[in-house]
């Protein structure tokens, strides 16, 4: 067992402690995600699988693997379907739907019109709503390092 020894720098465990908060905040944001993202990100969060084991389960590239657990986390951290999250109540629920669809899921504008039952145009429209919104929000307060 190891022993915790008083002189180890404040500023490494403050940055274990922030380290160990983002790993929180991503396990409770992982359930924003379906399919196959989800449990790429469960296996490596919470599981613990290296990029090569996944990759050997999925019959690709490390690299593929690595780069797509990579936007989710980005995604879900500091993505623009984040700060529609924060500030839901300026959203509609077609609004909210498609900036997940978008922002978080990656879909397409013809796909989204697709699965929302909704015209391109519509989707296009909504989308340049969000990102006015968003652009709008991010004038009002200067963004943080924790965001």
């Amino acid at each position: 067992m190891r022993v915790i020894h008083s002189n180890i720098p404040l500023q490494q465990t403050q940055a274990k402690d922030t380290y160990r908060d983002k790993i929180d905040l991503l396990r409770s944001r992982v359930n924003l995600l379906a399919g196959k993202d989800k449990l790429l990100l469960t296996m490596y969060l919470d599981k613990g699988n290296s990029f090569r084991q996944m990759a050997q389960l999925a019959g690709v590239n490390e690299t593929i693997i690595s780069r797509r657990i990579y936007k989710l986390i980005k995604r879900l951290t500091v993505g623009p379907y984040i700060t529609c999250l924060r500030n839901a109540d300026k959203f509609t629920q077609t609004q909210m739907a498609i900036a997940k669809d978008y922002f978080l899921i990656g879909l397409s504008m013809k796909r989204i019109a697709r699965k929302r039952h909704l015209t391109y145009y519509c989707v296009r429209q909504n989308l340049l709503q969000i990102q006015q919104i968003i652009a709008a929000i991010a004038t009002e307060r200067p963004r943080s390092r924790d965001d």
